[in-house]
C-alpha cells in the first residue's frame, strides 16, 4: 500500500492529514494508519476524509500577486520554487474504527472498538484495502440483507459486500431518507431481491408506482427464481393476469382501520363504532343505505354526522345507496370500484395476504391506480390485523413466527406529527413505536425526514441515508443517526446516485457503500445461476 499522507495534528475528530503531492484524497474517501502491535497482531485505525482544503507556505498575497502577473501576461513562466513542498493540501478525517487482527490456525479474528487513541504523529495514511474490511462479512448470508457494496469515495470495493442481519434490522424499523433521483427505490428493490433468498421475514410493499414487481418490459422481483415459493402480487387491475384480484369486501372492514386515515373527525369515528355495535360486518352498507332518526337517536348518534359520515364513506369506499323495494329495507348498495365490494366476493382476501406474510412471502400490492387514501387503508387494514394476531399470540407462538416489515413510500403522510396525533394516530405510528415488541417493523422512505418527529426518527434503528442537499433534511437524520454523523453534512450532500451511508445501531461505525444499478445485479446475480429458466431473462437484460 502505497503512502497517501501523513498525520501532521488534530484529535479524533479532526486528525490533520498532509495530502502527498498528486494523490487527491478524496471527500468521504476510507483510510487505514497502523498502530504499534504485538507480534502475530496487526492494530489499525479506520479513518474516513471529511474535508480537504489548500495550505501553502507562502503568504496568500504572494499566491495573489503571482496570479495575477500570470493572468496579465507580465512572465508566464512563473512558478514556485520546489511547488510541491510549498504549496499542498490539508485533509481533514475523523477517527471510525480500532480493529485488532490476530491469527490462530490460518483464521482471522477480528476485535473492533471505537477509538480512544490518537495514532502517533507523522504516522503514514494509506489507502484502505478490501483486507482490512474483512470484518464486516457476516457470518450468515442466508439471515441477512444485502444492501450494496463498501465504498470508499467514490471507489466501490467490490470484494466486500455490506449485509445487516435480517431479523434485527426489520424489527427495529428501517429509514431510507433521499431527495428524488438518488435511488431510493433500487435501493429497496436490490434489497427486497436479497430478502427472497432469506427465511424468517414476510414483507408488505405498497407500491404506488408499480416498479418492483415488473412486466414483461421492466426486470422486477417476478423474476427472481424462487417467486412461486416466495412472492405474491395483488392489484386492483383486473385485466393484470399476472396479479391475484384486490378486492375486499366491506365486511371485513372494521372502524379502527380508519383511526388516522381519511380524515374523519371524533364524532364521526365515534358513530362508526355505534353502527358497528349495532349491525356488525353489515356497518358499512347500514351508513350508506342511511337510518332515520329514532334508530340514530337509540344509537347516541347526531343526525348531521350521521349525514356527513354516510357522505364520506360514499366519497372514500365508491359505496351508494338505491331505492330497491324488492330489497330488505327498500334499499341496495351498489359499488362502483372492484376494490372495496359487497356480495360474498372479496371475503378471503385481507386473510390470504395475512397468511402469505406469517409464510414468509413478500407480498406487493400494485397502488398505482389506487387514491391516497385508499393505498394508506388498504395498508391500514392489512398491518392492523397483523399487529392484532401477533399481539394476541402467546410468547410461544410469537416467536415461531417471522418478523413482518411494512415498506412505505412518502412515509410522512403517516408518520408527520399530524398524522399520528390525528384523532388517536394511526397504526403506522402505533408500529413504529411499539411493533418491535411483536416482531413487527416498517422500511419507511422519504425525501422528508424533518416533518417525522424525532421520537419516530430515534426508534428508526438503521437508516440507509442517500444523497440530500436540503440542509433541514440533513439535519434531521445526522440528529437521530445510530452513529455521531455530525461532521457529515457535506459529506452526504455530496452522494451520487445509488451512493449511501449505513448508520444503524447493528453496524459498528457508519459505513459507506454504492448499491449496483437493480438490473445489473440481477443479471450478476443470474450469471451465477446457469439454468435454462433464467436464458430469456438475461437475454432480455443484454437486450
Amino acid at each position: 500500500m502505497k503512502e497517501r499522507g501523513q498525520i501532521i495534528g488534530g484529535g479524533l475528530k479532526d486528525i490533520i492529514i498532509r495530502e502527498k503531492n498528486g494523490e487527491n484524497l478524496e471527500l468521504g474517501e476510507l483510510l487505514i494508519v497502523e498502530n504499534a502491535s504485538k507480534p502475530g497482531e496487526r492494530n489499525y485505525t479506520i479513518l474516513q476524509v471529511k474535508d480537504i482544503e489548500y495550505k501553502s507556505q507562502a503568504h496568500q498575497s504572494t499566491h495573489e500577486l503571482l496570479s495575477g502577473m500570470k493572468l496579465e501576461g507580465y512572465d508566464p513562466d512563473l512558478e514556485f520554487m520546489e511547488p510541491e513542498l510549498t504549496n499542498y493540501n490539508l485533509g481533514r478525517a475523523k477517527s471510525l474504527l480500532y480493529v485488532n487482527k490476530k491469527e490462530k490456525d490460518g483464521e482471522a479474528y477480528y476485535n473492533t472498538k471505537s477509538p480512544k487513541r490518537l495514532p502517533n504523529f507523522f504516522s503514514p495514511i494509506k489507502s484502505i484495502e478490501n483486507s482490512d474490511l474483512k470484518f464486516l462479512e457476516p457470518k450468515n448470508v442466508e439471515h441477512s440483507i444485502y444492501l450494496g457494496d463498501i465504498r470508499s469515495g467514490s471507489t466501490v470495493k467490490n470484494g466486500i459486500k455490506v449485509y445487516i442481519d435480517l431479523i434485527k434490522s426489520l424489527t427495529h424499523h428501517i429509514l431510507i431518507p433521499a431527495t428524488t433521483g438518488r435511488g431510493k427505490s433500487n435501493l429497496v428493490k436490490v434489497m427486497l431481491w436479497s430478502i427472497l433468498d432469506t427465511e424468517g421475514a414476510g414483507i408488505l410493499v405498497l407500491d404506488p408506482h408499480n416498479e418492483y414487481y415488473g412486466d414483461n418490459i421492466r426486470i422486477g422481483l417476478r423474476n427472481h427464481p424462487k417467486k412461486d415459493e416466495k412472492l405474491e402480487y395483488y392489484s386492483p387491475d383486473h385485466n393484470n393476469n399476472n396479479a391475484l384480484s384486490l378486492s375486499i369486501n366491506v365486511k371485513k372492514i372494521r372502524p379502527y382501520h380508519f383511526s388516522g386515515i381519511g380524515g374523519f373527525s371524533s364524532a364521526q369515528s365515534e358513530a362508526m363504532r355505534m353502527f358497528y355495535n349495532k349491525y356488525g360486518e353489515n356497518w358499512i352498507t347500514a351508513i350508506a343505505k342511511g337510518k332515520d332518526k329514532g334508530v340514530l337517536k337509540e344509537m347516541g348518534v347526531h343526525e348531521g354526522t350521521a349525514e356527513v359520515l354516510k357522505r364520506k364513506i360514499e366519497t372514500k369506499l365508491g359505496i351508494s345507496a338505491i331505492d330497491d323495494h324488492t330489497a330488505p329495507g327498500g334499499k341496495r348498495c351498489i359499488f362502483k370500484s372492484n376494490l372495496f365490494i359487497g356480495g360474498d366476493s372479496g371475503l378471503s382476501t385481507v386473510q390470504d395476504i395475512i397468511e402469505s406474510l406469517e409464510n414468509e412471502k413478500i407480498v406487493i400490492i400494485d397502488s398505482s391506480k389506487l387514491s391516497d387514501f385508499e393505498e394508506l387503508f388498504i395498508g391500514s387494514i392489512v398491518s392492523s390485523n397483523i399487529f392484532n394476531n401477533y399481539k394476541n399470540y402467546d410468547s410461544l407462538k410469537l416467536k415461531n413466527k417471522p418478523v413482518i416489515s411494512i415498506v412505505i413510500e412518502e412515509a410522512p403522510r403517516v408518520l408527520s406529527q399530524d398524522a399520528i396525533e390525528s384523532h388517536g394516530g394511526n397504526i403506522y405510528g402505533t408500529i413504529a413505536r411499539e411493533g418491535r415488541k411483536f416482531k413487527i417493523g416498517l422500511i419507511a422512505i422519504t425525501q422528508l425526514a424533518s416533518v417525522i418527529p424525532r421520537a419516530i426518527l430515534a426508534n428508526m434503528n438503521t437508516k440507509i441515508i442517500l444523497g440530500n442537499e436540503m440542509s433541514p433534511e440533513r439535519s434531521a437524520i445526522i440528529n437521530s443517526a445510530s452513529q455521531d454523523l455530525s461532521d457529515d453534512e457535506r459529506i452526504i450532500a455530496s452522494l451520487d446516485k445509488g451512493e449511501a451511508i449505513v448508520s444503524s445501531v447493528f453496524t459498528r461505525f457508519a459505513i459507506p457503500i454504492y448499491t449496483p444499478e437493480f438490473e445489473k445485479f440481477v443479471a450478476e446475480y443470474l450469471e451465477k445461476i446457469p439454468q435454462d429458466k433464467t436464458k430469456n431473462l438475461k437475454t432480455m437484460i443484454v437486450g
